[in-house]
């Protein structure tokens, strides 16, 4: 009888000392995850800011987070101090991070342009206003490219490229004759011929739009924060309907 008691009471102490010791670990596990992060602190944008708002301005608009550093780019910023005098690049987002590239002097922001990320290049495409959605995009835009080629009977289209910076558009004024001039008609002034649309790209990339504009046609269409990506087959006429 006592040696039962006896054993009934070690168990009893050695669950004790095992729950500890798993609560222990736990909590180191946790102070450990958490030391793994690095948790960095970084500006986000809270509203949306326009392009070409001074520094000065930013202060209501940015909040300071702490991330992950592996979610962190080396050029994020944490504070816009030594930044006084200078605006922003393009247009911000909700949620982006407060990078150094996207301010600058006000003597390198080009009205209707963005600056070019570093590593990549120019290259400019004279495009009809249906491979551009009618005119509309913007410098700032972010585009996935079509290509689409035609050899006797046959064609073929195929994606070339997501995320393409659009760096800068030239485009005459819209036709303002062709649209109804009732108030509650929302219609859109029809663009007035072609227009320049350059972009920002790497030369190996920039160099197979150059090929697809010149023995083909370029599609532009223009993303959203919600576009989803995908890599769809080449289309061609055999394959349409499947």
């Amino acid at each position: 009888m006592k040696s039962r008691l006896l054993g009934g009471i070690a168990a009893l102490v050695l669950a004790i000392i095992g729950t500890a010791l798993l609560v222990v670990y736990v909590q180191g596990a946790d102070a450990r995850a958490a030391q793994g992060l690095n948790p960095v602190k970084v500006l986000v944008i809270k509203e949306a800011v326009p392009a070409g708002t001074k520094v000065e301005d930013l202060g209501a608009k940015v909040k300071l987070e702490d991330l992950p550093q592996s979610a962190v780019p080396a050029a994020a910023l944490a504070s816009l101090e030594e930044q006084g005098g200078k605006v922003t690049a393009s247009a911000l987002q909700p949620g982006e991070q407060l990078l150094t590239a996207k301010l600058v002097s006000p003597k390198e922001l080009v009205p209707g342009t963005v600056p070019v990320p570093n590593g990549m290049e120019e290259v400019t495409f004279l495009l009809a206003p249906e491979r551009i959605l009618g005119g509309r995009l913007e410098a700032g835009d972010l585009v996935t490219v079509f290509s689409s080629f035609k050899t006797d009977d046959k064609g073929n289209t195929g994606l070339l490229f997501h995320d393409v910076l659009v760096t800068a558009v030239q485009k005459a004024e819209p036709d303002s004759s062709k649209t109804s001039s009732s108030p509650s008609d929302s219609a859109v002034a029809m663009p007035n011929g072609s227009a320049f649309v350059t972009v920002a790209r790497g030369d190996a990339e920039a160099a197979k739009m150059v090929f697809s504009a010149e023995f083909g046609t370029l599609w532009f269409s223009k993303q959203t924060d919600k576009t989803n990506k995908t890599q769809p087959p080449v289309m061609t006429q055999g394959g349409l309907y499947q």
